[in-house]
């Protein structure tokens, strides 16, 4: 069974930083692609960004030039550098693989970013 675990949030300051963590219990080049996610309560879930198997990344606009997706096949792990981090960055979380017909999600982590 295809396990996501997200780690690495937590409560900093307007203009910091954090890199979120996701370990996964199989190989990531197994899934199509992993990607993050976040949400506040009421809202519905935001894509964030996605890297393929193969390497590609996406970013959405809305993050770009401050979250950055990366991974590390050794370990299984995929990441999320944040960077410059806004109070509307408060959020949970979520690691995402996809591997067709199936999505796994992670359980979350919180973010939140208040002085």
């Amino acid at each position: 069974q295809v396990q996501l675990v997200e780690s690495g949030g937590g409560l900093v300051q307007p203009g910091g930083s954090l890199r979120l963590s996701c370990a996964a219990s199989t190989s990531i080049f197994s899934f199509d692609t992993m990607g993050w996610y976040r949400q506040t309560l009421g809202k519905r879930r935001e894509f964030l960004a996605r890297i393929s198997s193969g390497g590609s990344t996406i970013h959405d606009a809305s993050v770009k030039g401050r979250f950055t997706i990366s991974r590390d096949s050794a370990k299984n792990t995929l990441y999320l550098q944040m960077n410059n981090l806004k109070p509307e960055d408060t959020a949970v979380y979520y690691c995402n693989g996809h591997r067709p017909p199936s999505d796994y999600w992670g359980q979350g982590t919180q973010v939140t970013v208040s002085s």
